[in-house]
């Protein structure tokens, strides 16, 4: 189904960028990464640790599953605070350590770049400016080539790091089938494009809150997609593992209570769908972006020839469609969000 979407603002024609973007870093980034790639096949990590706020931080999450998923290193999310705030080194010798930022500036992610790589981890930077404080304290730089975003809500920045991870990933398991998905992410972020979840529209902008829920890999556009609820369209919404959710959480589900849920066609597939199943009894207002299951009421459409792992990109770009048209939906503008600037320094 061809969506009706088409940019109404700097935050949408952003996003439509993506496409491009990936490609562009398909190209560019290729040495770079297949340099890390080979020292990290040579020596691997006992561990890894990231670092990142924000959309950042969720894009790390996706880092996670795959790097788990994939090569079974365990990865942990560290505290910036415990190196900012607290002067308290963490012991990640023989660690891989990725920090996540867009403008490379914020005080607490170099302060912790530089404390990894002084206590002997191998240090990565994946950043959009590549002259920033936390691209010189690194071992190794990935440019995110989105170029200039000026909206506040990050979007294809966002994509751009999912897809830097990624291409991070494929290079070190040297996994054929991922790779050739890879190759082919720029035309699917493109079909994508063209998914029509303004289906969705009139429910979530009358709405007072919502859940998003996803799982492995989604679970981390899950969180994105409930952020940029809150940031571009004043709407509470908060993301849940869909293997979490049915705790207290459910509390609140009447029978109107809005959910959006990402599933992607991997091991977590069946669990998800007995959720949805189970949700569908419980509220009117479930909106499910799933392969198949077209003549389900709320189903999105999603890019379905796409390896599962490289789904939740290709999600969350039709996404943000929506987001954007929620947003002008309920009277906000999601290039300018009250309270909030475009680069955020924490320390």
């Amino acid at each position: 189904m061809t969506t009706n979407w088409r940019p109404q603002t700097q935050m949408g024609r952003e996003l439509a960028e993506a496409p491009e973007v990936v490609a562009t870093q398909l190209a560019g980034n290729k040495d770079a990464i297949a340099k890390l790639a080979d020292d990290l096949r040579a020596n691997p990590p006992k561990f890894v640790v990231t670092c990142g706020r924000g959309s950042s931080d969720h894009a790390t999450l996706y880092a996670k599953y795959l790097i788990e998923s994939q090569l079974g290193i365990p990865v942990v999310s560290a505290a910036p605070s415990i190196v900012s705030i607290y002067n308290r080194s963490i012991a990640s010798k023989d660690a891989l350590f990725i920090a996540v930022s867009q403008s490379g500036k914020s005080p607490d992610l170099v302060k912790n770049a530089e404390a990894a790589r002084d206590a002997g981890a191998r240090t990565v930077a994946l950043v959009n400016v590549v002259g920033s404080p936390l691209a010189e304290t690194v071992d190794h730089v990935i440019p995110l080539m989105a170029g200039p975003e000026t909206s506040v809500a990050a979007t294809k920045s966002y994509i751009a790091t999912l897809s830097a991870i990624a291409q991070i990933v494929g290079a070190w398991t040297q996994d054929d089938a991922f790779n050739k998905g890879l190759g082919n992410l720029p035309q699917s972020l493109r079909a994508a494009l063209e998914k029509d979840w303004l289906g969705a529209l009139e429910t979530i902008a009358k709405s007072n809150g919502l859940y998003v829920i996803g799982r492995g890999p989604a679970f981390a556009i899950a969180q994105e997609a409930a952020l940029k609820f809150k940031e571009t369209s004043s709407l509470h919404a908060e993301a849940f593992s869909a293997a979490e959710v049915k705790h207290g959480p459910m509390a609140l589900v009447t029978p109107t209570f809005p959910m959006l849920v990402f599933s992607q066609q991997d091991a977590s597939r069946d669990s998800v769908e007995d959720f949805l199943a189970e949700m569908r009894a419980k509220t009117d207002n479930l909106f499910a972006a799933e392969a198949g299951y077209a003549d389900v009421k709320g189903h999105l459409p999603v890019v379905e020839d796409i390896h599962p792992l490289l789904a939740p990109i290709t999600m969350i770009q039709t996404f943000y469609t929506l987001a954007e048209s929620v947003a002008l939906a309920r009277g906000c503008n999601p290039d300018a969000p009250p309270h909030l600037s475009k680069v955020t320094e924490t320390h």
